[in-house]
Order: C-alpha cells, then structure tokens, then sequence
C-alpha cells in the first residue's frame, strides 16, 4: 500500500483503454506509472480487467486461418527485438522513480540525462514510439512552467514535490489531465524542486515568444 494520499485521479476513459491494451506507449507509461502510485486507480484498473476477462469467456471461438500461426510468431519476434532496444529494469527500486518509469532510464534519477531548457527548467526526453511523447522535467522550487496550452492532451504526473495552476494543487502521485480547452501556467511549489512525468500526444502551444521560438528545438 502507497503511504500517500492522491487527490487527482485517471479517468474511468483512461483505465479502460489502458486495460484494453488501446493506448500508445508513452500514455501507457505515464498510466502504469500512476497505478504505481494510486490505491484507488489500481482498484479500479482491477475491476476493467475482470470484466474484460468475463467478456472474453463469453465469446465464441473462431477458426484461424492459415499461416496465423506464423504472423503470431512474427510478431512476437519483432516486440522481443524492440524491447532488446530499451534500458536494462533497475536493479533496485528508486525512491522517485516507481518501478514502470525506472525501466526507461535504466535505474534512477542519477541515470537521467537532463537537457536545459530555460529557467533552470530541465527535461528528458524517453525512448517510446512516435504516436505520443513522454518526457521527465525537473522544475526548481517556485518556478513557472509558460503559460501555455493544447492541440491535443497533455498527462502530467507528479514524482517529486508538488506544482499549482488553476485547477489545483497537484502533489506526488497525483496526475493532471489537460485537454484542448485548458490553459494554464503551473508553478512548482516553493518547499521544494519538482519532477514530473509529462505525456503529450501534440504540440503545446505557448503564448510568449521566446518559448515558440524554442519549441522547435525542444520538441515540445
């Protein structure tokens, strides 16, 4: 059991796809990244997962054609050789990093490869295919992330410390899910740096100039 209280949750949406197997990789990163975290949307995931199962006894069976056999094995292959690619699991579990995440950077923080992006602001960027983007930000204590906001949604997950904006107060385990209709500026609390898990499935779109001049080379 997680010694934490999370306020802010997954929606059911979310959890449903997630156990469907429905999501690109880097939303399903931050998503088990969560569950990681949260009691209550574990419970949850729990419950989809059980009555995906029921649905699936009920269905009839099918007879396969030829050669599935041999797509199947191919298939597999192919994810086996993927996977070759990623880092290593950590061998130990790391304090910010739950166990989901700590697979990307082959262990923990002191494995990340922070890029500067501004403001003391840092970010890294994580191996997962090109439907969405998955990035850590490191956000010293008091500083504001540009106002911004979003072609698409934006999932932020809280690790370390806490950060604020309009529609709350978001602390460790804690995940807000922005869509095309938020803008915001968060700021990370002043008690402590913060670090984030944030998933993008499009560009933001930042009010101030000289964060649109950067977002080119940031990939933001």
């Amino acid at each position: 059991m997680n010694d934490m209280t999370v306020k802010h949750h997954l929606t059911d949406d979310l959890l449903m796809a997630y156990s469907a197997g429905d999501l690109p990789e880097a939303v399903n990163l931050i998503v088990a990244t969560h569950i990681s975290l949260c009691d209550e949307c574990r419970a949850s995931l729990d419950a989809y997962d059980a009555v995906g199962g029921a649905v699936l006894d009920t269905c009839d069976t099918a007879m396969l054609s030829p050669g599935s056999l041999d797509a199947v094995l191919n298939m597999i292959h192919a994810q086996d050789s993927a996977v070759t690619d990623r880092p290593t699991p950590a061998s130990r579990n790391d304090s910010i990093l739950p166990a989901p995440l700590a697979d990307y950077v082959a262990g923990g923080l002191e494995n990340v490869k922070w890029r500067p992006v501004g403001m003391g602001v840092k970010q890294a960027v994580l191996p997962t295919s090109s439907e969405a983007s998955a990035r850590l930000l490191y956000i010293p204590a008091g500083t504001a992330i540009p106002d911004h906001g979003h072609t698409g949604i934006e999932l932020t997950l809280v690790l370390k410390g806490a950060f604020q904006d309009d529609d709350g107060y978001f602390a460790r385990g804690d995940i807000e899910i922005a869509s095309e209709d938020v803008h915001h500026t968060p700021v990370a609390d002043i008690s402590e740096d913060c670090i984030c898990l944030a998933v993008t499935d499009a560009p933001l779109k930042f009010k101030g100039l000289v964060p649109r001049i950067a977002q080119p080379f940031l990939g933001i």
